[in-house]
């Protein structure tokens, strides 16, 4: 037995060394590195790496932006800082819980990791399951990954740090907990999942699309020179914002006139993308994820409009 034992580690462990995100830190502004997710979906070719995560290197050390989606994406993004700089990382922001920008926390901590309260609530309650299921999406590359919480409440307001100061947003349209940054400096704003850019949105855990529609109005609103997406490319205009609104809106009445003619979800499902959707990466996979999210609610305000009217 312990010769198949040792068999199975030999042969596994190759497999293992090739587990490498090759990450390559951007440099986006000052001061600002950027690592640029795919805009696919989670698979064993990518290790989950479908998200963007930054660091801002200050004077008084560096502030990172979301940990990615495993243990070995967090070390590899702590070598990757390293490379850039000397300075310590002294401060983790986490935008919000989903698995690919809060389970790398493991390589961090050592150091303050906030968030938002309901946030930590929120990977406190789902953290292991979205970690199982991420496991069973792409394999090793989450091999020793163990839900970490974060440190730290954060409030909104400002968070200096060397002279950079961040502003902090405490918005809801994406998890009901999302934590947006504004470099008050360099004009970059972070603003998580709340931002899809190029890439379907993913809409599991919404409290609604008219809540997610107001937080892109006061995203917009502030004075940024940068867009920093949760997944997808950095923009300098506001196409992405103006590609989310078009989105949210063509989607939220798609669902209220379903609702409204009686119609399943499976008539949903198959509803055409409209053409200027057609480049969005992943539209189909997630317009199906998002009928079967978001359907039941239009279904029951339908109802409880038609109780009304006896």
């Amino acid at each position: 037995m312990r010769w198949i034992l040792l068999l199975c580690l030999g042969l596994s462990l190759p497999a293992l060394a090739d587990l490498d995100y090759a990450l390559k830190p951007r440099l986006i502004a000052a001061d600002t590195w950027l690592l640029e997710g795919s805009t696919d979906n989670f698979a064993k070719a990518n290790g989950g790496n479908i998200v963007n995560t930054a660091f801002i290197v200050t004077e008084a050390g560096v502030v990172v932006i979301d940990t990615g989606p495993s243990r070995r994406y967090g070390e590899a993004l702590r070598q990757a800082i390293a490379q850039v700089t000397p300075r310590p990382v002294i401060q983790v922001l986490i935008t919000h819980h989903h698995p690919d920008h809060a389970l790398g926390n493991q390589a961090f901590k050592d150091v303050p990791i906030g968030a938002l309260a309901d946030t930590t609530r929120l990977l406190h309650e789902q953290g292991d399951s979205l970690a199982e299921n991420l496991y069973r999406m792409v394999g090793d590359w989450m091999r020793g990954t163990e839900v970490v919480l974060p440190t730290q409440a954060l409030q909104p307001g400002v968070l200096s740090v060397g002279q950079h100061d961040l502003r902090l947003l405490a918005l809801t349209g994406h998890t009901g907990a999302d934590l947006a940054i504004l470099d008050q400096r360099t004009g970059v704003l972070f603003t998580g999942d709340l931002v899809f850019y190029q890439r379907a949105l993913t809409t599991p855990h919404s409290p609604g699309l008219a809540a997610w529609q107001a937080d892109l109005d006061t995203l917009q609103a502030l004075p940024w020179n940068l867009i920093v997406p949760g997944h997808g490319p950095v923009a300098a205009d506001a196409q992405p914002f103006a590609q989310m609104r078009d989105y949210l809106g063509w989607l939220d009445q798609l669902l209220r006139d379903g609702a409204a003619n009686g119609s399943d979800m499976a008539e949903l499902i198959r509803s055409p993308i409209p053409e200027r959707f057609a480049a969005i990466n992943l539209s189909r996979y997630e317009l199906t994820r998002s009928v079967s999210h978001l359907y039941p609610r239009y279904e029951r305000a339908q109802m409880q409009r038609l109780d009304t009217r006896y």
